[in-house]
């Protein structure tokens, strides 16, 4: 159904009238909210739900509720109490003098799963860009892009790998249970699973966690019993496990049990894995949550986000596993920016820089601008002292000496060239010297000589603004995760970067 307001215009003004200064964005999303799902929007939102009916509260309130619940930093249940008893809800909802909120929390979690299913919280992102764009204050003939990204600390539980397969089984049993319409107590003691019966796995295995034989059988022990499990399953419910959620479940406990353990050439038995195996799930209650850096030293758990922004509006979005490197989102990113303009300069960090895309911009004359790798830490002459000729493929050294470029991107100079060289114990500690050259070696080569300049140091400071976007959306939207799962919470992203566009039209509207 389409929304129309049940509260009349009249009364509505009079209250907007009358909020003080600290409520002044619900004022503004109260008159912006026409507007916002004008232009074909709000049909796209019903067509979310064809062809099975339409949910009794229309989507675009919904809509607005998942604004106002983003803002308000509350929860579906707070979000429904809330719309009850505070006028500035009821204000942006067309609500006012009505008892009870229109929604309930159902309501929510099935408009979030139709949102998600139909890319519409992303399309209300590009709807808040286009009100932008109309104001004539948001440049988007020629667009400079920055893109940035920042941890989101997953919110499912990380644990070790005893808990880790402990709460695997436990999922397996309750999909058992629900497949066979049995008590998951009847499961544990029909498949003699001991290490379940207590409060937690460890504490089941009851051992002096400092001896390592004593962890040695435990591990048995536990190994032996997921085994148990597995055969108990393929026994009586070997139809139920070719189909979600047990054959789900299944494959994620096969899949723990192998990431952290390995066999002990020293016993015959298995034993904890040394080293973090790649992509290892770290939590069962979130399993696309991974370990992330902050930095060399600082580690995180859960996701990236990424934004795109331009002129102060948020252009796209992505949030991707924390373990994925930094440049993988690039296409996505930089295909959602295009639908908005032409992108003319692209600021960037060094993360980005190995996105093939990044490349392809360049040579199509977009202006890269980012701090290049230290081409040499050691203290030696980098490569900047080198004088590369692509054209010719040679490489000649400060020394005046040449070597010619091999088909591998790499140039040798010989023995006898930098033995008797005067310059060599300032630029190798080998027998002589080799020039690697990287896949985007005439971008980095460009990035470098801008870096020397005083005008390429200015044009990189530019790059702080994106950092400010981030951060509102970091305040927005928090340090760590609402939901479990990379596209949930690109949703909760989506309805940040939302709501920093519509303060940043606020902004743009007042100063016109």
């Amino acid at each position: 159904m389409k929304w129309n307001p049940s509260s009349s215009r009249e009364r509505e003004e009079a209250v907007a009238a009358r909020l003080r200064a600290s409520s002044k964005f619900y004022r503004f999303l109260w008159s912006m909210r026409e507007e916002l799902f004008a232009d074909g929007f709000e049909e796209e939102l019903l067509a979310a739900y064809a062809p099975r009916g339409q949910e009794p509260c229309p989507p675009a309130q919904l809509a607005l509720v998942m604004l106002l619940q983003r803002y308000a930093g509350v929860s579906d249940a707070s979000s429904v109490d809330v719309a009850e008893n505070d006028r500035r809800w009821q204000l942006v909802l067309g609500t006012l003098g009505q008892e009870g909120a229109p929604f309930g929390q159902g309501s929510l979690v099935r408009f979030r799963t139709r949102m998600i299913a139909n890319d519409l919280d992303r399309k209300l992102v590009d709807r808040t860009v286009e009100l932008a764009r109309k104001t004539g204050l948001f440049g988007w003939k020629q667009l400079r892009v920055a893109l940035d990204s920042s941890p989101l600390e997953g919110a499912g539980r990380v644990e070790d790998t005893w808990n880790l397969i402990g709460r695997a089984m436990y999922k397996v049993v309750h999909a058992v249970s629900l497949a066979l319409d049995v008590d998951s107590a009847e499961v544990i003691a029909d498949a003699k699973l001991t290490v379940l019966d207590a409060s937690s796995v460890k504490a089941a295995l009851d051992i002096d966690w400092d001896e390592q034989e004593a962890q040695r059988a435990a591990l048995k022990r536990l190994l032996d019993e997921v085994s148990r499990l597995e055969a108990w399953v393929a026994r009586r419910a070997s139809r139920q496990a070719a189909e979600p959620p047990l054959k789900d479940a299944l494959q994620l406990l096969r899949r723990i049990v192998d990431q952290d353990t390995e066999p002990d050439p020293t016993g015959g038995r298995s034993r904890i894995k040394h080293g973090v195996a790649a992509d290892r799930v770290i939590s069962v209650s979130d399993v696309e949550m991974r370990h992330g850096h902050k930095s060399k030293t600082k580690l995180f758990n859960g996701f990236k986000r990424h934004i795109a922004l331009a002129d102060g509006v948020v252009l796209a979005t992505a949030v991707e596993p924390a373990n994925l490197r930094e440049h993988l989102p690039t296409p996505r990113l930089v295909a959602d920016v295009s639908k908005h303009g032409e992108i003319a300069v692209l600021d960037i960090d060094r993360g980005y820089l190995p996105s093939p895309t990044v490349q392809k911009l360049s040579q199509q004359g977009v202006t890269i601008n980012c701090r290049p790798w230290p081409s040499n830490p050691t203290g030696l002459f980098s490569k900047e002292r080198f004088r590369i000729d692509l054209r010719r493929h040679q490489v000649t050294c400060p020394a005046g000496l040449s070597a010619k470029l091999r088909p591998s991107r790499q140039a040798c100079f010989s023995v006898e060239q930098c033995q008797p060289c005067r310059l060599r114990p300032r630029c190798t500690t080998a027998q002589y010297r080799t020039i690697t050259l990287h896949d985007q070696e005439e971008l980095l080569a460009r990035l470098r000589r801008l870096r020397r300049t005083r005008t390429g140091r200015a044009e990189l400071r530019k790059r702080a603004a994106v950092e400010h976007g981030l951060a509102r959306i970091g305040r927005i939207q928090g340090r760590r995760a609402r939901y479990r799962g990379a596209r949930k919470n690109e949703l909760d992203l989506n309805c940040a970067a939302a709501l920093a566009n519509l303060f940043a039209l606020a902004r743009m509207k007042s100063a016109a």
